[in-house]
């Protein structure tokens, strides 16, 4: 995403400029709508107040799905739209959204049955044109999901959704908007003002201070939780705001090979549990969060004790334990009220639309549906913008030729060729070239290279440590105490790729540090976290104490 200009010369220029559009928000919401509007040829300038795909976009439970909840409820068009448009991703973003088994355990006497559950799916696979469902014994079963709870279990059904990095999604999503020589992205850029009437936005930087003033024929609001903060005053609230909260295991201790659907034996919720990158993943949670403030969110011990009670109800003979928990992640979804007494998780995951003069305001959604979510904004920005050219859907992303002539890229593993090209685009070769000596070595305990530190480092915005370990690349979210066994090595790249300083570097890792206890850990009481001083050659094994 870099543009061989510093951030401000562009931001100077942005604001010098009047814009077809400016998009608030740099989120998959966000990226869609800015992609949308730059491929039929708006100026298109994006602002995000914190890191790209800081909210929700990176906090997600990683999952291109149908949701076979929203079609058990009813929601039969939510659910036809998102199974076409998983179909569509898994064609279009190959080795960046990719196929995920699932396995539903069937019990006696529990819903649903497996005559039951064989209806739902023969709709759901219609929607996608194929057929993904098998039904399995008791016996097949144990070879499916090992470990499974085998009490009253009559067999089990498997069938299939996607899985992504969402916050890879969004990057490359991003990538194709800067590919448009009339639009520009910035991330910590906090609008303060929003003036709905002449469409004007104030943003403070973040990163190197100063007030901008940018100007445009529309605004777009795609700040999805915080979307009623950039509304004028006098609106009703429309936003509930809701958090999503997961934990992670080594996959070797919560050996998953299939996303395993279940409801909790407390309260009837549904859950997954399953394998994404090198850990297997559990969750989610869905809890009023009514205070929504700038700074990110965390699990709660409540939320820990009960995704943890789901995996032992499912998985019984592992007898997981806190101290099993690799890390956690909790977002805000941005759920558009009823306005009713129903609970978080039977709000519906539509979208909508706001429209206050200049200002365009979408929320809700689902990150499946992301490229409906921006057609749908595009026909809202035509009312306003009558110039814009007729709303068509078009490929994700710009066709070009992906075959890569290089000997690096050759002796590597097929999966890793193909990982590369889908989190990367047409940006691998460059990124090849870019490497060093034990570049292309693989991260251990992840599937990311070194190569993709460097690369995030030198070319993909990274302000902060925490941008690049915990979105540009996920190993805060896949190693032990956020990979503090590596300091050495993102130091190394960090100091060579950033140009930061001993102190600066320092500065980065004591915030790093701060952020993982604080937001990625389990709840302080119970972390066994032990941060890597400077100058320490042997990880240390000390809990931090209380």
């Amino acid at each position: 995403m870099a543009t061989g200009r510093n951030r401000q010369e562009r931001l100077t220029a942005a604001a010098n400029k009047h814009w077809d559009l400016i998009v608030v928000g740099g989120g998959i919401t966000g990226a869609g709508v800015a992609r949308e509007a730059a491929r039929v040829g708006l100026s298109v300038l994006l602002l995000e107040q914190k890191d790209y795909a800081w909210g929700t976009s990176s906090r997600s439970s990683k999952m291109v799905h149908g949701g076979l909840r929203y079609l058990a409820s009813g929601n039969v068009g939510l659910t036809r739209h998102s199974v076409q448009e998983r179909e569509a991703l898994l064609h279009e973003a190959q080795g960046l959204v990719e196929v995920l088994p699932y396995v539903w355990p069937h019990y006696k006497g529990a819903f649903p049955s497996p005559l039951a559950f064989d209806v739902l799916l023969r709709l759901y696979d219609a929607f996608s044109g194929k057929s993904y469902r098998q039904y399995h014994d008791p016996s097949a079963a144990s070879w499916i999901s090992p470990y499974l709870k085998q009490t009253d279990l009559i067999g089990v059904t498997q069938f299939a959704d996607a899985v992504t990095d969402d916050v890879r999604l969004v990057l490359r999503v991003l990538a194709e908007v800067v590919r448009s020589a009339h639009s520009d992205i910035f991330n910590y850029i906090k609008v303060t003002r929003c003036d709905t009437a002449q469409g004007h936005v104030v943003a403070e930087d973040e990163v190197e201070g100063g007030s901008y003033k940018f100007s445009a024929e529309v605004i777009v609001n795609a700040t999805g939780a915080w979307a009623d903060q950039l509304r004028p005053g006098d609106r009703k609230p429309q936003i509930r705001p809701c958090r999503g909260s997961h934990i992670t295991f080594p996959l070797w201790q919560l050996p998953v090979f299939s996303s395993v659907t279940l409801h909790h034996p407390r309260d009837g919720r549904a859950l997954f549990i399953y394998p994404w990158e090198s850990v297997a993943v559990v969750g989610t949670t869905d809890i009023d969060q009514p205070q929504l403030d700038d700074s990110e969110t965390s699990i709660t011990q409540v939320e820990v004790d009960y995704l943890l009670e789901a995996v032992n109800h499912m998985f019984p003979t592992l007898n997981l334990k806190e101290e099993n928990i690799l890390s956690s992640w909790a977002g805000v979804r941005p759920i558009v009220s009823s306005g009713g007494a129903l609970k978080p998780s039977a709000e519906k995951r539509d979208h909508s639309i706001w429209v206050d003069q200049r200002l365009v305001t979408v929320s809700g959604g689902k990150l499946t549906t992301f490229r409906l979510i921006a057609l749908d904004v595009m026909k809202k920005i035509k009312g306003i913008l009558p110039r814009v050219m007729p709303i068509q859907r078009g490929p994700l992303f710009t066709q070009s030729d992906m075959s890569i002539d290089d000997p690096l890229f050759d002796g590597l593993l097929p999966s890793i060729r193909k990982r590369l090209l889908g989190f990367y685009g047409d940006q691998v070769e460059s990124m090849l070239l870019a490497s060093q000596e034990g570049d292309l070595d693989e991260v251990p305990g992840t599937r990311t290279l070194w190569i993709e530190l460097r690369w995030s480092a030198l070319h993909e915005s990274v302000v902060h440590l925490d941008d690049l370990l915990l979105r540009r690349v996920r190993i805060g979210l896949l190693l032990p105490n956020g990979g503090v066994q590596y300091y050495d090595q993102i130091r190394n790249i960090m100091q060579k790729a950033a140009g930061w300083s001993d102190e600066h570097w320092q500065e980065e890792w004591e915030r790093y540090i701060t952020i993982w206890k604080q937001f990625y850990a389990l709840p302080r009481e119970h972390s066994t976290f032990s941060p890597m001083k400077q100058g320490e050659e042997t990880f240390p094994k000390a809990p931090l104490e209380s």
